[in-house]
């Protein structure tokens, strides 16, 4: 053994040796660790809850690959099943029913149907309410479902009915507050035909002539005051069997009055008097038609 190893061997075993050695111990121990498993143990049950929430979820709102409940998304739109209720406003471009059911828009109060423009300017409104249905456009149309004819439109400066017929089934009829331009007015089959002005004048015009025409009952015209029958360049032409003129009144002349002691007049002639007022006179052998008479002086 050399010199140098004597001395390294001799030092190694003066150093002091401790008996008791403390060791000191690694990770979480203790109440730390009895937490750390109450929370991994809490974490599971929740993900386990929310998996469980998830799923009834989608088995409640019946969720598929084509959308939820009554809501599908096709390739044409989104289709809706059954009654739907909008809490909030709901804008689509075209909203169709099924081919074998009805589409229905109902609502507690008003429904109420807007168009708008590019710059979100109101340009058409329909509103159904409990009193009234209100239509606020430029133009309001109704049209035939086959061939789109048009039935009735409305604007600002007219409103056109476009029907082969118009029927009114009141028991008024139909009220005009203005004049009405049409070139034919027709009662329904064994229906009468009456034109009625209770505090003011009927007047009928035509450039070509008016004609009416009773083919299986009678004409009556009746006014309050005057009956005028005016042609400007023709002729006024009655054409029956009979023409009565009722109610006419009986004029008289002084020399050739019949007496009181002479038999009852029962022939008498119809006169005319400037004015155009008629009046009978008592037939004689010659005219008895005088413009002096009674009638015609206070006519």
């Amino acid at each position: 053994m050399t010199r140098e190893q004597y001395i390294l061997a001799t030092q190694q075993n003066s150093l002091p040796r401790t008996e008791n050695p403390q060791f000191y111990p690694v990770g979480i121990y203790g109440w730390r660790k009895r937490c750390l498993y109450f929370f991994v143990l809490l974490l599971l049950v929740t993900m386990i809850v929310n998996l469980a929430m998830t799923i009834w979820i989608l088995k409640v709102m019946n969720f598929t690959v084509d959308g939820m409940g009554n809501l599908r998304v096709t390739k044409k739109g989104i289709r809706l099943e059954g009654i739907s209720e909008f809490l909030l406003p709901l804008y689509v471009k075209e909203i169709n029913s099924r081919k074998d059911s009805p589409l229905v828009l109902q609502s507690d109060r008003n429904v109420t149907v807007n168009a708008r423009n590019h710059m979100g300017q109101l340009t058409g409104q329909l509103t159904v309410g409990a009193d009234a249905v209100e239509a606020q456009c430029k133009r309001f149309e109704v049209r035939s479902s086959e061939g789109g004819r048009v039935l009735f439109s409305a604007d600002e400066d007219e409103i056109v009915i476009g029907a082969d017929r118009l029927k009114v089934t009141g028991t008024e009829g139909a009220v005009f507050g203005h004049s009405v331009e049409t070139p034919h007015i027709r009662a329904e089959p064994s229906q009468d035909l009456k034109l009625e002005s209770p505090t003011r004048s009927l007047v009928m015009e035509a450039p070509r002539g008016v004609q009416v025409n009773a083919a299986a009952g009678d004409l009556k015209a009746t006014c309050r005051k005057e009956l005028h029958l005016q042609s400007t360049e023709g002729e006024i032409f009655l054409n029956a069997d009979t023409i009565r003129l009722g109610n006419l009144p009986v004029g008289s002349f002084s020399s050739s009055s019949p007496s009181s002691s002479a038999p009852r007049q029962t022939i008498y002639e119809l006169c005319a008097c400037p004015n155009g007022k008629l009046y009978l006179s008592p037939a004689g052998a010659g005219s008895t038609c005088q413009s002096s008479s009674n009638i015609c002086l206070w006519s």
